[in-house]
């Protein structure tokens, strides 16, 4: 209860257990939190191990109105405790042994500290719903991968049945097939194949349960009380209405790290999400460099190239001649720590630097960059583009695909990176990115959309604003 013995709201949010998952869901957390919400924010048991590790032992234990718990993953321990799990593993153990641990958490929190008056759940995390149904309480779903992204995947069943997908073989991933328009996907007029999540291509060991897992998630979501998207209204604005003839109420309130900023109440600024140690160079090297002239790169906490992939983009960007931050986090390429040849650190030491891990709000909004090479995970989309930042794109995995399209095809923010990695193109595209007109026009097209992002998180009328309010107003309706 408060001071004046009204019953607080109590949210209980839990992320899938990956970096880019975490981020924005913990952002959100806070947002609630600023507005009369209890927190519980849920993470696995492995994943909160790696938390404490990163961010220190007492680090998620300082404010008794927002608590961390743990649920069971129900996979053996990695050899390996600093590299993300494997997603198909991640998706299939939880979907199967999750719902019972997290009921019992649900009960544990009504009896110790107080009762749960909404879930805030991942959209991968699809087993919440059913505690959600069966034990009366709403629940939020959190769609993290943005609302191209979903529109893609939820059209799914349609590719299937309409013969599209899966491809007839592997040759027809190279045979020019994946480049056919396709014209089922609302607001996605002209995309290709190509760029549709790619599990459903039934390529790789286990992308036929992805689909499955997919399609029972997103039919788990239609039931929810509302779909929360870190995006903004003028960014997906078509989008978002074709979700929402087909979805609950859906709730664009991003970029969620400027409405952070914007909060009046920053006490909970301490609690850190990465999973990885950041390192403090990082700031203090960009300080150093000139205004738009550093190229930061990230690939993100999935992707995993090969060696020769990372030899190539590594020497692309020591014959572009330009300054860059590159994050090689552990795992990037399998177990090793870089890979990185000390040639390449020779002929780059007066203009580079490598490192683990950053706190990437800070260096993309820096006034030194320029410019980012990116895996086009939804986080990093937005991020860059509400700093006026341009991309150059490598897709990975999933969702990056989608977002990399719109952002080179609906928005022009960004030049993709086609097929397997050469030095000569990433040289190329550096180049045309950092000081050529085509990066010019880009530059001044993100630099459009990071004016409409600041306006959707302007208090008190900007879109992303009215709408925290109107979901706010949803989940205390049960009080």
């Amino acid at each position: 209860m408060d001071s004046n013995g009204e019953t607080k709201p109590h949210a209980l949010v839990i992320p899938a257990p990956a970096q880019g998952h975490i981020n924005p869901m913990l952002k959100l957390a806070k947002i609630l939190h600023s507005k009369g919400f209890l927190i519980t924010f849920v993470n696995t048991e492995f994943t909160h191990r790696r938390l404490l590790k990163s961010q220190g032992s007492d680090a998620l234990n300082r404010f008794p109105s927002f608590r961390f718990e743990t649920i069971p993953d129900g996979l053996p321990p990695p050899e390996n405790t600093e590299v993300t799990q494997n997603v198909y593993d991640i998706c299939r153990s939880t979907q199967e042994t999750c719902l019972l641990p997290f009921k019992n958490l649900v009960g544990k929190l009504g009896d110790c500290f107080s009762p749960v008056t909404c879930i805030v759940s991942d959209l991968l995390m699809g087993f919440t719903l059913d505690a959600a149904n069966e034990l009366g309480i709403p629940e939020f779903i959190f769609s993290t991968g943005g609302a191209g992204a979903l529109v893609c995947s939820e059209q799914f069943p349609t590719l299937l049945d309409n013969g599209l997908m899966p491809l007839k073989d592997p040759s027809y991933a190279v045979n020019g097939y994946l480049d056919t328009i396709v014209d089922c996907i609302p607001n996605m007029k002209g995309i290709p194949l190509k760029y549709i999540p790619p599990f459903v291509r039934y390529i790789n060991p286990g992308d036929e349960f992805m689909v499955e897992f997919t399609n029972v998630q997103i039919k788990k979501a239609k039931m929810a009380s509302g779909i929360i998207f870190n995006t903004f209204d003028d960014l997906e604005h078509d989008i978002l209405g074709s979700l929402a003839s087909v979805f609950p109420p859906c709730y664009g309130i991003g970029p969620l790290h400027l409405l952070e900023n914007n909060m009046a109440d920053q006490t909970l600024t301490s609690i850190g999400s990465n999973l990885w140690k950041e390192d403090p160079e990082c700031i203090n090297w960009l300080d150093s460099k000139p205004p738009s002239s550093v190229v930061y790169v990230n690939f993100g906490s999935i992707t995993v190239m090969t060696p020769q992939q990372l030899a190539e983009f590594s020497w692309g960007l020591a014959n572009s001649k330009h300054p860059f931050l590159w994050i090689v986090r552990l795992g990037l390429v399998g177990n090793e720590s870089d890979g990185l040849p000390p040639e390449f650190f020779q002929e780059t030491s007066d203009r580079g630097m490598v490192a683990g891990w950053c706190p990437q709000e800070q260096v993309i909004s820096h006034p030194s960059v320029g410019g980012f090479l990116t895996h086009c995970g939804w986080n990093s989309t937005v991020e860059s583009i509400s700093s006026g930042v341009p991309m150059i794109c490598w897709p990975f995995f999933s969702d990056q695909f989608p977002n990399c399209w719109l952002s080179c095809e609906k928005w022009g923010v960004a030049m993709e990176i086609e097929g397997d990695v050469k030095r000569d193109e990433v040289e190329r595209l550096v180049m045309e990115l950092m000081g050529q007109e085509k990066g010019f026009m880009m530059r001044k097209n993100a630099m459009s959309l990071k004016n409409k992002a600041h306006d959707a998180c302007t208090f008190p009328d900007g879109s992303s604003v009215i709408a925290l309010e109107l979901l706010i107003h949803q989940m205390k309706k049960t009080l």
